[in-house]
């Protein structure tokens, strides 16, 4: 790979240098989400509420701040580091935000289509969803693949691209987006990112204890702190994975809990049926 082969700027990674696709990128899903009530149902269709508003706006902000200045140079020309950064905010912060930034009505109407509708339904599976997405997590770390996306834009956008839409239908049963008969309980819902949280821990640990650097792109990229080589950067980018990826999923885990604790507390009926435990199959695909 040669330094800077993906527009960064020659000797200052500090420069501002914004990225025109990200900003365009960021226009259309804002402008999508502010137009799609009368794109959808007309002059009289209802607005997201301020809350989901908000929730869609700290997503987008999360794409961007990955996708632009200055993690997008870092990531790309200098340190593996910056680059498992991206992927935690394209992964484990704006897609949660962004689904749940959106109404279950504006849900519905763009799955409408019936092939649209099919395809969510059977990605969005608890263990559809969670099986491809940690798949995508291990290959994208792969060093051929990671070596090939530093040198194409193009590979490398689409590499993110897999990775968001794989991690939209991660937290998918979790954000759960349009509540149905076949939604997971809260219990469920903690034991399935409990699982989630596991996973990534293999790739994480290898990265952490390597001993040599394990992506040449990286390995021939200049180094911007005294002291921090290439093996430091990688052992980092481990770290970020396991213990930032861990600390977001177990946040969620906790407020999932005292969530159902202070419902479970508030209700008079807590006795278990048979057809609890069948919905509970059913949500995870396992009922025949």
């Amino acid at each position: 790979m040669a330094p800077l082969a993906h527009g960064g700027v020659e000797g200052s990674p500090w420069t501002w240098a914004p990225q025109p696709d990200v900003w365009a990128l960021v226009a259309v899903l804002v402008a999508g989400y502010l137009l799609a009530p009368n794109l959808l149902r007309g002059r009289d269709a209802p607005r997201p509420e301020p809350r989901r508003q908000a929730l869609y706006a700290a997503g987008v902000l999360a794409l961007w701040a990955g996708a632009d200045w200055p993690l997008h140079g870092l990531s790309e020309d200098y340190l593996f580091s910056a680059h498992m950064v991206q992927h935690m905010l394209f992964t484990f912060v704006a897609p949660p935000l962004m689904l749940a930034g959106l109404p279950k009505w504006m849900l519905e109407d763009l799955l409408r289509p019936r092939p649209v509708g099919a395809a969510v339904r059977f990605l969005t599976r608890p263990m559809v969803a969670l099986l491809s997405f940690n798949v995508v997590i291990a290959v994208t770390h792969w060093p051929p693949l990671v070596d090939a996306s530093l040198r194409s834009a193009p590979f490398h956008l689409a590499v993110h691209c897999v990775l968001f839409v794989t991690a939209a239908c991660m937290w998918w049963p979790v954000v759960d987006p349009l509540p149905s008969r076949r939604s997971l309980s809260p219990p469920a819902k903690m034991l399935y990112l409990f699982l989630q949280s596991v996973v990534p821990t293999v790739p994480a640990s290898f990265l952490t204890f390597a001993s040599s650097p394990l992506y040449e792109g990286y390995a021939l990229a200049p180094r911007l702190w005294p002291g921090f080589d290439v093996v430091t950067d990688q052992r980092v980018a481990g770290l970020i994975m396991k213990l930032g990826g861990g600390l977001l999923l177990w946040g969620v885990i906790a407020v999932l809990f005292f969530r159902w604790n202070a419902a479970e507390e508030s209700t008079e009926d807590d006795v278990l049926t048979w057809d609890d435990f069948e919905r509970e199959l059913e949500a995870w695909d396992l009922r025949r």
